[in-house]
């Protein structure tokens, strides 16, 4: 499974961004960037998450930090689906 590639998935569809996530590296800033990605479309992309990938995210796991980039948010994928 290509975890980046999930996660654009993800961002594409929760956030409608009509394909742009497929352009974003790594160090592409998400949150405070990206207008799309407030609180309820980061409810969105957890339940997205959940629901492709088969994890489950508790609360306490998900901080600022975890969406400050597509790479810090594929790093915490990574650590779910593993």
């Amino acid at each position: 499974m290509d975890i980046k590639n999930e996660v654009l998935e993800i961002l594409d569809d929760a956030l409608g961004l009509n394909g742009r996530a497929q352009a974003f590296a790594l160090d592409t800033p998400l949150l405070g960037a990206l207008p799309e990605l407030d609180s309820m479309a980061v409810v969105a992309v957890i339940n997205l998450m959940e629901e492709r990938l088969g994890v489950y995210v508790d609360d306490d796991e998900i901080d600022g930090a975890t969406f400050a980039s597509v790479g810090t948010l594929v790093d915490f994928v990574q650590t779910k689906v593993t």
